[in-house]
C-alpha cells in the first residue's frame, strides 16, 4: 500500500498560492499553457490572482496597437481591481488608458513608455489615479509640462518618475524647462527621477534638487546644458547624480554604443554620475506570440532598457 502523502497535490492549492507560483511563468505560458492543465489552475490564471502586476512592455513592442489594447483590455479585467503595477509601452488610444483608469484605481506603478496619449488624457488619469507613487513617461512625445503637473497635483505619493527622452524626439525643441520646474513645483517626496536628454538648464535642475528634498537618485544623462558646482553637491551628499556625460554601455551590457564616445569627465573635479477560451484562440490566429522585435524599433529603447545603478556615483563628501 503506498504511503500517504503528507502535501497537497498541485491542483488542490489555493488559488492565492497558485497565483505566486505563476508569477514566475511568461506572458505567453500563463494565457495558453497553464489555461490546459486542470481546472483549477485555468480558474487561477482567469482570475485576479496572476494580475496583479502586469508587464506587457517587451509583448508590446512587437504588436501593433490593436492587439496591444485588446490584451490590455483582457488583462485588466482580469484583475478585478486588484491590478497594483501595470507596465506597457506605444498605447495608442485614448480609450486605453480610459480603461486602465476606470478599472484600477487601486494602481500604484504606472509605466507607458513610447505612448501616444497627449497632456489632456494624462490630466483626467491622474485625477482618478491618487494612489500612484511610480509614474513612467519616458518617449511620450505629445505631453508635457501640463500633463507632469497634472501628475503632481493629483498623486501626492510619487516617489518615482521617469521621463527620458530619446535625442532625435526632441532635436526640434528650444527647452524643457517647463517640465523640469513642473517637476520642482508638484512633487516634493521624489526619490527617484530620470530626465535623460530632456533639454533643461542648469537652474531648473537645481530648482528640483532643492524642491524635491528626499530626492536619492537624479539622472540627467544627455542634459548638456546643465553645470552643476561642488557647493551644491557638499549641500546634498547623500544625493547621487548621473550625467550629463553618457557613458559607452556597449560593453558592459551588449548594447549598441550609446555614448558621446568621450573616455573620462572633465564636467566636475568628481564623476557624476507579468481554460484558454475564444479571446485566447483569436490572439493565437492574430499571431500574438511573435516574438520578432523590428529592427527600425531597436533604437528607440536603448536607453530604457540600461541598469541606471550600473553608473551611479556618489557625490563628494564633505570633508
Amino acid at each position: 500500500m503506498e504511503e500517504a502523502c503528507d502535501y497537497p497535490k498541485w491542483d488542490e492549492l489555493i488559488p492565492d498560492a497558485l497565483g505566486l507560483i505563476f508569477k514566475k511563468l511568461s506572458l505567453v505560458e500563463l494565457l495558453t499553457v497553464v489555461p490546459r492543465v486542470c481546472k483549477s489552475w485555468g480558474k487561477a490564471v482567469s482570475g485576479p490572482y496572476c494580475w496583479q502586476e502586469i508587464d506587457l512592455v517587451e509583448w508590446s513592442r512587437t504588436h501593433d496597437p490593436e492587439q496591444v489594447d485588446r490584451m490590455i483590455q483582457l488583462l485588466v479585467s482580469r484583475s478585478c481591481g486588484s491590478l497594483r503595477k501595470l507596465s506597457v509601452s506605444g498605447v495608442s488610444s485614448d480609450q486605453s488608458i480610459s480603461f486602465i483608469v476606470n478599472h484600477a484605481q487601486s494602481l500604484k506603478a504606472l509605466h507607458l513608455p513610447g505612448s501616444h496619449m497627449n497632456n489632456s488624457v494624462i490630466e483626467r488619469a491622474a485625477a482618478k489615479l491618487s494612489c500612484l507613487t511610480s509614474l513612467d513617461l519616458s518617449y511620450c512625445g505629445n505631453i508635457g509640462a501640463q500633463a507632469l503637473e497634472a501628475a503632481g497635483k493629483h498623486c501626492k505619493s510619487l516617489t518615482f518618475l521617469r521621463r527620458v527622452m530619446h535625442p532625435l524626439e526632441v532635436i526640434d525643441k528650444l527647452s524643457q524647462d517647463d517640465e523640469a520646474l513642473a517637476i520642482a513645483a508638484t512633487m516634493p517626496k521624489l526619490k527617484h527621477l530620470e530626465i535623460a536628454y530632456l533639454l533643461v538648464e542648469t537652474s531648473s535642475v537645481v530648482k528640483i534638487i532643492e524642491n524635491c528634498k528626499e530626492l536619492e537618485l537624479l539622472d540627467i544623462r544627455g542634459c548638456w546644458q546643465v553645470k552643476l558646482d561642488e557647493k551644491l553637491a557638499k549641500r546634498f551628499p547623500n544625493l547621487k547624480v548621473i550625467g550629463p556625460l553618457v557613458v559607452d554601455y556597449y560593453e558592459m551590457n551588449g548594447w549598441d554604443n550609446c555614448s558621446d564616445n568621450s573616455s573620462s569627465s572633465e564636467y566636475l573635479p568628481w564623476d557624476f554620475a507579468d481554460d484558454v477560451d475564444d479571446e485566447y484562440n483569436e490572439m493565437l490566429e492574430d499571431d500574438f506570440w511573435e516574438d520578432e522585435l523590428p529592427v527600425e524599433d531597436v533604437g528607440m529603447w536603448f536607453y530604457y532598457d540600461i541598469n541606471v545603478a550600473d553608473a551611479v556615483y556618489d557625490w563628494p563628501q564633505s570633508p
